[in-house]
């Protein structure tokens, strides 16, 4: 029997996308990450996250909000059909990726992770609905969001460097100084959805079950995991100072700094101001800033080589091995 080629194949057959496409599909998963990200705070602080009062349908008898339902209809449902949009932003980055010859399938279980993450946290928000806004799932909706824009700035950065073994630019040491900086930030983040989940804008007007803590003693513990992150971006900097580290992952660290104290007047102003949402939504846009910096940091302080941006050859039919070009000089890619 002849062999049947799947869709991605038959694509790939004829479509032979640039390096640089690919890198702007990655980088368009980045901006869609953030702006679910953004988008859902904003449901929980125009108090509509019952907006639509069941799901997957907005009501029991509707697909789409009525008349009767108003704004707060409006936004949950967008947010909900900003879903398919990035759906469709991760399909193209996963077609564009298996397209691209040499194949990399790396970057295609990184773009379908991305897939499959989309899709659970489209289930988490619907539980979400349906348990009338429980604060602990409402966390892990947000969390299972940092989880998709971490992938994305994965997807980002492999899009623009080689496939070679990583391979350190500093001394080990600094690299495990990154990695705590990273574990430290994704603390703070948790801490985070802690303090939404104890504190007043619950995301509907009604009586909504909150985390049983203490608002205020939260805060405060999410204020000392910023200092601990700014502590450690400072020893951080001092150390690749130390070690001569390339330019590139100094620049980039020194645009986290300008993120952290971005983020960190928006902080003081949201508490000194009585949280307005329209603060606290700049907040969240924020911290999503901060994490793809921290990321960044990380990942710049490793090397696989240059990205072979050209196709060497003819393009590689389905199930046969593409052919190894020699290496070119590592570079840190940008």
């Amino acid at each position: 029997m002849p062999n049947t080629l799947n869709p991605l194949e038959l694509i790939a057959r004829r479509w032979q996308p640039s390096a640089a496409f690919v890198r702007r599909a990655a980088l368009a998963t980045v901006v869609l990450a953030v702006i679910i990200v953004v988008t859902g705070g904003a449901v929980r602080l125009s108090q509509s996250g019952l907006g639509c009062s069941t799901w997957p349908k907005c009501t029991p008898d509707s697909l789409t909000p009525t008349a009767a339902m108003g704004i707060n209809g409006l936004i949950e449902f967008g947010n909900r059909m900003l879903t398919y949009v990035l759906c469709a932003v991760v399909g193209l980055f996963i077609i564009a990726a298996r397209a691209r010859h040499p194949r990399r399938r790396s970057l295609t279980r990184l773009g379908w992770a991305q897939f499959w993450l989309v899709m659970s946290n489209a289930v988490i928000g619907g539980i979400t609905v349906l348990t009338g806004l429980n604060p602990y799932i409402v966390s892990s909706h947000f969390l299972a969001a940092t989880a998709l824009l971490t992938v994305a700035v994965l997807s980002w950065k492999r899009a623009s460097e080689g496939d070679e073994e990583p391979r350190d630019l500093v001394a080990r040491p600094a690299r495990q100084l990154s990695w705590l900086l990273v574990a430290a930030t994704g603390a703070l983040t948790v801490i985070g959805t802690v303090v939404t989940g104890t504190g007043p804008h619950a995301g509907d007007a009604k009586k909504v079950h909150r985390i049983p803590l203490n608002w205020q003693e939260v805060t405060q513990l999410h204020v000392d995991f910023v200092y601990i992150v700014v502590g450690l971006s400072v020893a951080l900097w001092f150390t690749l100072r130390a070690v001569k580290a390339p330019a590139a992952p100094r620049r980039t660290l020194l645009e986290l700094f300008a993120c952290i104290a971005a983020q960190g007047v928006i902080g003081y102003v949201q508490y000194f101001m009585g949280l307005p949402e329209i603060v606290i939504g700049l907040h969240m846009l924020g911290s999503a800033l901060v994490w793809i910096w921290v990321l960044r940091v990380c990942l710049s302080l490793r090397d696989r080589g240059p990205l072979q941006e050209e196709d060497p050859g003819e393009p590689v039919l389905s199930g046969e091995p593409a052919a190894k070009e020699p290496q070119a000089a590592s570079a840190l890619s940008r």
